[in-house]
């Protein structure tokens, strides 16, 4: 179990909110707490480390750097995946799922959500076009509860993380 969180807030200039979501949600994830700042969205992850312990990190970036995610769950079909895109030419750094999700949705785009098999919730920030895109798997496995209110958003794996 792995725990995300993030929100948009024009307001919030440091990490205390982001930190304290993550603290909120310990529990999902002893390994690792990390986050990352895009001038007024936060993306913040939890880590319990299963698939690629070393280099498996949190918020991940795509190898071209235009887009970031943090994510839950388990793509079950990430090595087909996988395979078919280094075919395509797409390099890997990792041996992770979440660099997967990355790469199948800078090649597919929207489309791509439709080839994971698997349980997950995760979010991508598409650097380039400014876009937060929030997916969860088709059958509501893996939690994902948001939050939008007076240009504020907020998202993550467990309400009280939203609370905060």
């Amino acid at each position: 179990m792995c725990g995300i969180v993030g929100f948009y807030d024009k307001d919030v200039k440091d990490s205390g909110l982001i930190k304290s979501m993550l603290t909120e949600i310990a529990h999902r994830g002893p390994d690792a707490s990390t986050f990352h700042q895009f001038e007024n969205l936060w993306l913040g992850h939890r880590r319990l480390s299963i698939i690629d312990l070393d280099t498996g990190n949190q918020p991940m970036f795509n190898q071209k750097g235009n887009l970031c995610t943090v994510f839950n769950g388990e793509i079950y079909n990430y090595k087909e995946l996988r395979s078919d895109l280094i075919k395509k030419g797409y390099q890997f750094a990792t041996h992770s799922d979440t660099e997967v999700i990355l790469n199948v949705y800078d090649h597919y785009r929207i489309d791509s959500f439709n080839l994971l098999n698997g349980i997950f919730a995760f979010a991508i920030y598409d650097l380039q076009n400014n876009e937060l895109i929030l997916v969860r798997d088709q059958f509501g496995i893996k939690p994902l509860h948001y939050y939008f209110h007076n240009g504020k958003f907020i998202f993550s794996s467990e309400q009280k993380a939203i609370l905060k």
